[in-house]
């Protein structure tokens, strides 16, 4: 950004009269084609800034840019389009893309931004841990029916806690910011695992550096990383004028460069992206530099408070950041002929609310029947349509008997049995044996802990136990999935995991949440959309299978990791029982590759579970419904081109011929509805079953606005919808209804939730990718980013694809991710 801004402003400013937009990448916008010869030029920018006294900026350098006339962009294209008659192409894209270039132009130059939303220090929050979230604004340009419109939204940014170095390392590790800079010191205490902390915290960051006799670079250097040895130890070969090399350490250099010695010698440097290494003591972090890394759970709660607001707050705080957008007196929104009309405030919309489906409980509810109202009801007096019988079970603790003693275990066993009776599930053993793990337990050790109970039940029952409960302390992430390993991937042994914590201040509530798990990851079925309720779903002559599908990618710059694809589909005629498939693939490839292999493995689970269980006649579908899920706007032409044609062999390799229907869920957008005055929920936002299909959609395709679920925190995301292909030729009524009962047979509670079950199911399955590898492995954190490189990040995605293990076959049929 720098580099054109000062290209159009100070190498050729009569070239570039009036400006041209630019995106930061590699494309630039102009009203008028440049005067170039055979329509490219070539220019030297020089960048940097001359020496002066006080400086240690570098010299000058130049910084070559070459410009190509590609493409005119034909606005009559664009009307068309939004008037319905074209459908959309490269041209209308660009079109739309140059629009959203121009009117964030303006704000990219003058404060930090990251792709669509930029940030401002106006409304700014210290949560600790070296972050300060600034208030950020999010702004697009989006197609309608006969016109554009501009979504925004707020959004939030982390920064880096802007002053020295060595206080945000303070910061970071959660020490007193007058603590003794000595503990940055491996010679004086500091470990490993501090220092490899603050390395994965502050790689990525940019410094100024300064020098004892108070000069300063005023170009800002990128930290590679922490070196392993203080200044005074850290070591490198030093270039003499006669040109040999001796090596000397960082302390020393410095100390003959600036005639003083280093205050703190034996603290860590910091590697800058020339390789240079400086010491932490003279590098100071500029203000309003995004931190590009994912939020540190300890600092998701902070992020979450100062993200979540409620609607009419946030509404008035978008109002408000028309203020700082100020399209009026932006020169390039007015050189491109733009106008920006905010004079009506926000876009008022036509909804319409949904009726809600009702749902269908067991034998022996007072009320086998309910209507949801609001988007929620309760469990009260109410049985599962199909419980379970649990026979043996064991408790495994891994907190320590002092917190979590014996008399403690034998309460969660009598809270449980009466929330399990209360819902119908049967329990037949009341004595289940309990097994301590030992006060310090660590994930590896958790395969013969868990095997050793299991073993106790065997000897007590001459069977090993359908499920296991276990007890996890704080913070005990490896634990929980050292356990779905042994459980669901090498034993087939369903386990449920509890918090110590949540256990010793439980509420009978706490506990029919529980058995909401607990019902479906053995085998039985919760509720199910009552038949009549949902023709559409449940109609025997029309059997129909209905399938979610996502893919989970790896941290941004990881090179080697993979990403995980899943899909989920029912196998019972109500569409409430789920199973699912996982599988690895090429790391940040969306369209998923092994999709035929894993719609043919659904369909023949379909198919052999009506067949054997259900005894239907008519075993094939004749309808078949994929939603995806996390594929963008760009990427729709790529699922009909490659997803869909692997779907359909997978039909065909089984000798079925179902109707497809193929829908993208969007979650990822920034569009909000606030209700009219008195129109609202108790929470303020637009009641669970609002659609909006008209007004801000799509002016050729099928998408619809779909807000499901009740407002509980903040302001609710409506999902988006959007039909990409069906051979059924549903109408918009019949597909809203549809998707919107699938947001009510979540398993996992009484509410509905904000997409459907399948489309959820999916989402948890990728997540838990990590369950599937052996904990002693130390595989590694698949959210870390990674440095590897061509033949070693090929090597390492190996190394994932040959220990990945498959779910074990007894959990095929058993909802075991719920």
């Amino acid at each position: 950004m720098e580099i054109i801004r000062k290209l159009q402003e100070e190498t050729a400013p009569e070239v570039f009269t009036p400006r041209c937009v630019y995106d930061g990448r590699k494309n630039m916008f102009g009203i008028r084609e440049l005067p170039f010869e055979e329509g490219s030029a070539q220019f030297d920018v020089q960048m940097g800034t001359p020496p002066s006294p006080g400086s240690l900026a570098r010299e000058q350098r130049p910084y070559k840019v070459k410009l190509t006339l590609v493409a005119q962009i034909n606005p009559e294209v664009l009307r068309r389009y939004l008037m319905g008659q074209q459908s959309l192409d490269n041209q209308v894209l660009t079109a739309i893309t140059a629009l959203n270039v121009v009117v964030r132009h303006e704000p990219t130059l003058r404060y930090p931004f990251n792709v669509r939303s930029f940030f401002t220090d106006i409304e700014h929050r210290d949560i600790g841990g070296g972050i300060v979230l600034w208030r950020g604004y999010f702004q697009s340009i989006r197609p309608a029916i006969g016109r554009m419109l501009i979504n925004i939204d707020i959004s939030t940014g982390m920064m880096y806690k802007p002053g020295p170095l060595i206080s945000l390392c303070f910061d970071i590790l959660g020490r007193p910011q007058q603590s003794n800079a000595n503990l940055l010191a491996p010679s004086r205490g500091l470990s490993d695992r501090d220092r490899l902390k603050l390395n994965r915290a502050v790689s990525g960051a940019k410094v100024i550096i300064t020098s004892g006799n108070g000069q300063t670079s005023r170009a800002p250097r990128a930290v590679r990383r922490l070196t392993i040895h203080g200044a005074s130890r850290e070591e490198f070969e030093l270039r003499l004028e006669n040109g040999s090399t001796r090596r000397v350490t960082v302390a020393d250099y410095f100390q003959r460069t600036c005639n003083r010695p280093l205050r703190f010698p034996d603290v860590l440097c910091v590697e800058v992206g020339n390789g240079a290494k400086i010491p932490l003591e003279l590098c100071v972090v500029p203000p309003g530099q995004i931190m590009r890394k994912q939020v540190p759970s300890e600092s998701r709660p902070a992020v979450l408070a100062f993200a979540t607001k409620k609607p009419q707050d946030r509404l008035a705080s978008i109002q408000a950041g028309l203020g700082v957008l100020a399209y009026g007196q932006s020169d390039y929104v007015r050189q491109f002929g733009l106008h920006v009309d905010g004079t009506h405030g926000a876009l008022q919309v036509n909804a319409r609310i949904l009726k809600a489906p009702t749902l269908q409980y067991g034998r022996g509810s007072r009320q086998a029947n309910i209507t949801p109202r609001d988007g929620k009801w309760n469990m009260i007096d109410k049985k599962f349509y199909k419980p379970v019988t649990i026979e043996r079970w064991v408790i495994v603790v891994y907190e320590g008997r002092k917190r979590f003693g014996e008399p403690h275990a034998r309460d969660v066993i009598k809270s449980l049995r009466l929330a399990c009776t209360a819902v119908g599930i049967t329990v037949l053993e009341d004595d289940p044996l309990i097994s301590y793990a030992g006060d310090q337990p660590t994930g590896d050790n958790v395969r013969d802990q868990l095997r050793s109970a299991g073993m106790g039940c065997v000897k007590k029952h001459g069977k090993g136990p359908q499920l296991m409960i276990i007890i996890l302390p704080e913070g005990a992430t490896d634990l929980y999935v050292a356990v779905k390993h042994f459980g669901d991937v090498t034993q087939g042994v369903a386990t449920q995991c509890l918090k110590s914590s949540k256990c010793l201040q439980a509420s009978h509530q706490y506990f029919a949440n529980v058995c909401l798990k607990i019902n479906v990851k053995l085998g039985g079925i919760n509720t199910i959309p009552e038949p009549r309720s949902v023709s559409i779903l449940t109609d025997p002559h029309n059997p129909t299978i209905v399938m979610g599908a996502d893919v989970n990618h790896p941290a941004a710059h990881s090179e080697g990791k993979p990403s995980f694809a899943s899909l989920v589909a029912n196998v019972d005629s109500d569409t409430a029982k789920y199973v699912a498939d996982c599988r690895v693939q090429t790391g940040r490839v969306e369209m998923i590759a092994d999709l035929e292999a894993m719609t043919k493995g659904m369909l023949e689970k379909w198919r052999d579970y009506r067949t054997k269980v259900e005894r239907k006649a008519n075993a094939n579908p004749k309808r078949l419904i994929f939603f995806r899920d996390g594929v963008s706007e760009g990427q729709f032409d790529q699922v009909l081109k490659e997803e869909l044609p692997r779907i359909k062999d997978a039909c065909a390799s089984l000798n079925m011929n179902p109707l497809i229907t193929v829908i993208v869920v969007g979650k990822r957008h920034h569009v909000r509805f606030f209700p009219a005055q008195g129109q609202g929920d108790s929470s303020g936002n637009c009641p669970a079953g609002t659609v909006v299909d008209r007004d801000i959609v799509n002016p050729v395709e099928f998408d619809f606005y779909l807000q499901s679920h009740g407002g509980l925190l903040g302001t609710s995301r409506p999902a988006h919808y959007n039909v990409l292909y069906d051979d059924s030729k549903f109408s918009p009524d019949s597909l809203q209804a549809l998707c919107f009962a699938l947001c009510h047979v979540y398993a996992r509670s009484t509410r509905s939730v904000s997409i459907p079950a399948p489309v959820y199911y999916a989402d948890i399955v990728c997540s838990r990718a990590k369950n599937h590898y052996d904990p002693s492995m130390n595989i590694g954190d698949l959210s870390e980013t990674n440095s590897a490189t061509g033949t070693d990040a090929e090597a390492q995605l190996q190394v994932f694809r040959d220990n990945f293990r498959p779910l074990h076959s007894s959990m095929g049929y058993n909802m075991y991710f719920s």
